[in-house]
Formats: C-alpha cells, sequence, structure tokens
C-alpha cells in the first residue's frame, strides 16, 4: 500500500498531517496532544487523563449526548486515550462524513466548557475507572510496576490520578494545565482514509487559528541510575498471582529499538515465543505469559508479564530467568530471527490496511519524532538488524540493576526476597 502523507503547518504551530488512502470506504481523524501524564507535577496527577475525559461532557455547540449521537449517528464510533506522553481524541466514520468528524473532534477542542456539574460527575466516573483498574490484578500490577521502575517521577504514577489528587483537580487547575500545555506546537491533526490533503486542509483552515500559540511544553527526565533487582509485593487472597518483570531499555531515539523489536518477538510477544513455548505448551504452569516494549522520549521497558498458580511463583520466575539468560549468551539462529521478523513486518503491513492504524501511524510519528517516517523506513532498519545485535541487545539490558519485579497474589515477604534472588542471578 502506498504511503504518501502529506503535512501543513500553520502559523500558530499547529500541523495537520494527511495521508490518503483512497480505496477505504471510510476515514479516521485524531486531534493529538503531545502531554501525557508525564507532564504533571505530583498535585496534578491525573490532569491529562481528567481533559480527555472533560472534553466529552458537552461544548457551547453540543452536549455529551449530542457529540456522540453526532458521530455514531452517521455509522461511526469516537473515543480517546491518555497514555505517558500524549492524548488523542479520534473518530472513525464512512467517507462521506470526514466533514462531520473533524467538526465534532475541533468542537470537543475548541468550545468545551467544563461546567461544573459535569466536572463533579465526572470526577466520580473516574473513581470507578482506577478502581476497575484495582480490581484486576493484572492491570494492578502494571502499575506497581511502573511505580517500583520510576520511583518519585510522574512515570511511575497512574495516570487516572490518585484518592488523594482526584479532589484537587478543580475546574480552575484543570483549565490551567490545559492553558498551558494544549498549545498549537504540540498539537497533530492527523487524517487517513478516503480524503484528499486539499479537502482536509480547507476544514482545517476554518479554525486553525484559534487554536492557541504557546512554547511546546516539557517533562521532567528520567534519571539515568538504576538500582535493580527490585520487587514489590501486594498480598491479595485470590487464586492466581499476578507478577509482572520490567527490564529497563532505551528511548525511541536509540537504534538499538530495532532489535528490541525482534527480541521481544523471540521472548514473548506471540504463542511461538520462548517464554509462552517454556512455561505454558512444555510445562502447563500458566494460561498466560507475553511480553512486551514501551519506548519513551528518553528511556523504554520490556516487561513480561503472567498469571500463574502461587506455588509455581518460584519455578515460573526462574525459568523466566533462564530464557532471558539464553538471549544474553546465545545469538538466535537464522530460522528464529527470520520467523520474528517476517511476524513484525507483517503485522506492520496487516495493521496499516486499517485507516485508524494509519491516522495512528502519523500521531506517534509526528509527536514521536517530529516527522513522518515511511513504513519501508523502518522496514529496512529491521532488515538490517543481526542475530549478534538481538545478541547484545539482550546483554546490554537484561541485567539485574536493570529488573524490578511487581506481585500481586497471597505471597508473604520470604517469597518476595525469594523472587529478588531468583532475580539477581539474570
Amino acid at each position: 500500500m502506498r504511503f504518501a502523507p502529506e503535512v501543513q503547518r500553520y502559523p500558530n504551530g499547529l500541523t495537520l498531517a494527511v495521508a490518503p488512502m483512497p480505496e477505504m470506504a471510510s476515514v479516521s481523524a485524531g486531534f493529538w496532544v503531545g502531554v501525557g501524564g508525564r507532564y504533571e507535577e505530583a498535585g496534578l496527577n491525573g490532569a491529562s487523563h481528567f481533559i480527555e475525559h472533560m472534553l466529552f461532557k458537552g461544548t457551547r455547540r453540543r452536549s455529551a449526548r449530542d457529540i456522540s449521537e453526532a458521530v455514531e449517528g452517521v455509522g461511526g464510533h469516537l473515543n480517546a486515550f491518555t497514555s505517558e506522553e500524549t492524548t488523542c481524541f479520534y473518530a472513525k466514520a464512512p467517507r462521506q462524513h470526514l466533514a462531520t468528524v473533524l467538526d465534532v473532534l475541533a468542537d470537543l477542542f475548541l468550545n468545551s466548557v467544563f461546567a461544573p456539574r459535569d466536572l463533579s460527575t465526572e470526577r466520580e466516573v473516574i473513581r470507578e475507572e482506577a478502581a476497575m483498574y484495582r480490581d484486576q490484578p493484572h492491570l494492578h500490577v502494571e502499575e506497581l510496576l511502573n511505580a517500583l521502575q520510576w520511583p518519585n517521577h510522574p512515570l511511575g504514577r497512574p495516570l487516572t490520578g490518585t484518592e488523594a489528587t482526584l479532589p484537587r483537580l478543580t475546574r480552575e487547575r484543570l483549565l490551567a494545565f490545559r492553558r498551558r500545555h494544549h498549545v498549537a506546537p504540540a498539537i497533530v491533526i492527523a487524517v487517513a482514509g478516503a480524503c484528499t490533503p486539499g479537502t482536509c486542509r480547507r476544514i482545517v483552515e476554518a479554525w486553525a487559528d484559534r487554536f492557541p500559540s504557546g512554547p511546546r511544553p516539557t517533562f521532567e527526565p528520567v534519571p539515568a541510575r538504576v538500582n535493580g533487582p527490585g520487587v514489590r509485593l501486594e498480598r491479595r487472597p485470590i487464586a492466581q498471582t499476578q507478577l509482572a518483570l520490567g527490564l529497563r531499555t532505551c528511548s525511541r531515539h536509540d537504534p538499538r529499538r530495532f532489535a528490541l523489536r525482534l527480541l521481544n518477538v523471540l521472548v514473548g510477544e506471540n504463542a511461538s515465543s520462548r517464554l509462552f513455548q517454556a512455561l505454558r505448551e512444555d510445562r502447563g504452569i500458566t494460561y498466560n505469559v507475553a511480553s512486551s516494549l514501551s519506548f519513551f522520549h528518553d528511556t523504554g521497558d520490556l516487561v513480561v508479564t503472567a498469571g500463574l498458580e502461587p506455588g509455581h511463583l518460584g519455578r515460573a520466575l526462574r525459568l523466566i530467568v533462564a530464557e532471558l539468560r539464553r538471549c544474553k549468551r546465545l545469538a538466535p539462529g537464522a530460522a528464529e530471527l527470520r520467523r520474528a521478523r517476517d511476524y513484525v513486518l507483517g503485522q506492520m503491513d496487516l495493521s496499516l490496511e486499517n485507516s485508524e492504524t494509519q491516522m495512528m501511524w502519523l500521531g506517534e510519528q509526528w509527536l514521536g519524532y517530529g516527522r513522518l517516517f515511511a513504513p519501508e523506513t523502518f522496514r529496512r532498519a529491521l532488515q538490517r538488524v543481526s542475530a549478534a545485535d538481538i545478541r547484545a541487545a539482550a546483554a546490554e539490558f537484561f541485567r539485574p540493576e536493570r529488573a524490578c519485579l511487581a506481585l500481586v497474589g497471597p505471597h508473604r515477604a520470604a517469597d518476595a526476597e525469594a523472587a529478588r534472588r531468583i532475580l539477581a542471578r539474570l
């Protein structure tokens, strides 16, 4: 599929990026802000996520119900998410409704009222959302891991905020945060699907100058020091132990990220991976084991997660450590490397057939790198990764001092200490 996006910069710093996909029946649009949870001071923890919610609660032109009906009523859908470094408001609809989609998203950004009554209601909704995450140990364990990996840093705080910070997020504080951070130089409007750049420009030009200019927001960098192996245990009387093992890696700008991308496939990204085969297929001690990667501006991590019977914790950790040590000791064989590379490339190609994924690609690339990379650029970079590169990445990042482990389950302090000793052999 041809990837030929066009970028328009406006005088106030706003960016419009459009990727035409004329063969599609759909169009997807996203308003991306290069601001997320790590831009928040401790007392404002949860502000970005709270603002995300409030933009859907009503504007000077539309009620909350009107916002939903405007997109859903033409067969589309509308949603948003907040991450550590970005917030995205997006919609997808049949191609003939591009103008409606962009108008609704612009209305959210430019005309939201933040009514006090809605603010009070939504604070309770967010409390319920946070409670939902806490009640699901496989999700909560990853929040515990973040707090352990990034202590006293915004990356270690929950994106939803806490019981202590939510009451302090008043209308005035939220609006002040938004005025400082939701500025045009930090915003990209990404559109992909059955549209033309000219049509998108004509629509956006009607209100582009209403986005306020201002300096691009900054965040607190991550300290370079690492102090593992660390273990955090939360005791719960549940049937399964949930574990999350984090290994601090590198930033999205580091060329080693391509080797890590393939290494993650070898370790635990799919059902062919080493951990899935060793723990589930060969020994049957877990239903779910997986690994995933996160890259930020100045750091990153590889996280292994698993759910298992509490009595299998020590055995599972020893197997995980053994597989990670094997990655450090031995480069993957040619066939295994080929399968991992083909998997990543195939998944990328399949996902980019979707207009929503292409829109996500535009937003993530522009905010993450300040430019748009063609998929072929990543394809060539992945093709250049050698087996030796993968082994070198494992040797660099799979080290005890880079490791942190979070556990949720019916364990005691002695179990946590035993886990720490196992990690020390990494």
